[in-house]
Formats: structure tokens, C-alpha cells, sequence
């Protein structure tokens, strides 16, 4: 049997600034964009297609604007892995994101080594 993870979904306040934020910020391929009239099917990936994507949902009422910037509760959301982590988190700082904490790991253990 060969199952994966395809999609998780992140609710966010704007479609067209979550996609900015996600392709512009972090590199990531805007890989579907479906106007189903009342929304639209959003999804945003890896470029090259091979692991899980995230579907942006926007908030459609009070409650769901409520969970925007927390939806786990306050524990982190999303692990991103990568073949060259100070390259991509360059890059990252260089577009503009800021990063609260930073831990490097390794498959192995946490890098005491500081990320900047």
C-alpha cells in the first residue's frame, strides 16, 4: 500500500496575500488555483511536486478568522525540510521573513549552532 499525506489545510485571511507569502516568501509554486465561484481551491507546494502541499482556505466567518496565526494552539504547525539550510534560510531572510526561533536539525540531533 502506498499512502502519503497529500494536502493539509491552512486558513488565512486573504487567498491572493497568502499566495504572495507563500511563493513570493518562501519559495513555494503555486500549484492549483480553481475559482469555484463562492471560493476558490488554493494550493501551494514544494516546486517540484514531491511533498505534501497546503491548501489555503479563506475564513469564511468569525470563528475561522478567530484561528488565523494559531491554528494548532500555539505549538508549531509545519516542520519544512531542505537539502541546503542556510542557503534557503538566506534566502528567506533576504525576502523578508522573520524567524521567531531557530533550531537547526539534523537527522541525527539539534545543531547547537546558532541559524544566523
Amino acid at each position: 500500500m502506498n499512502r502519503r499525506l497529500a494536502l493539509t489545510t491552512l486558513v488565512v485571511a486573504d487567498y491572493d496575500e497568502a499566495i504572495a507569502w507563500y511563493t513570493g516568501k518562501l519559495g513555494f509554486a503555486l500549484l492549483e488555483d480553481i475559482d469555484q465561484g463562492h471560493k476558490r481551491w488554493v494550493v501551494v507546494g514544494p516546486t517540484d511536486g514531491s511533498a505534501a502541499a497546503l491548501l489555503l482556505a479563506r475564513a469564511s466567518n468569525e470563528e475561522q478568522r478567530s484561528r488565523i496565526g494559531n491554528q494548532t494552539g500555539g505549538r508549531v504547525a509545519f516542520f519544512l525540510n531542505t537539502d541546503d539550510f542556510h542557503r534557503d534560510h538566506a534566502a528567506m531572510l533576504a525576502a523578508g521573513v522573520e524567524f521567531l526561533d531557530c533550531l537547526l536539525y539534523t537527522s541525527d540531533a539539534a545543531d547547537d549552532t546558532p541559524c544566523v
